[in-house]
């Protein structure tokens, strides 16, 4: 269920600040989406999978604690990034 390398480099490609960033907030909001993402889809076919389900959860509050963070300190990245994701805004 985890990220394959070559779409993770896309994604830290496609939203890193500079080259070789891989922690900015904008890169950990994408890659968690992605996994949030695969993680659904495995959920929809694996229903009585708890420990993913709990997974999925600690990922959806982290995702939700970075976008807190980015909305609170750049505004206009936050905004630019939720729509690129297809996010909603709260």
């Amino acid at each position: 269920m985890a990220l394959d390398s070559a779409r993770k480099a896309e994604i830290i490609s496609k939203y890193a600040r500079f080259g070789g960033d891989t922690g900015s907030s904008e890169v950990q909001i994408a890659l968690l989406t992605e996994r949030i993402a695969i993680l659904t889809e495995h959920l929809q076919v694996f229903k009585k999978d708890f420990s993913s389900r709990l997974g999925l959860l600690k990922l959806v509050g982290q995702r939700k604690r970075l976008l807190k963070y980015l909305k609170a300190t750049k505004y206009d990245v936050y905004v630019k990034l939720i729509n690129d994701l297809g996010l909603r805004d709260k």
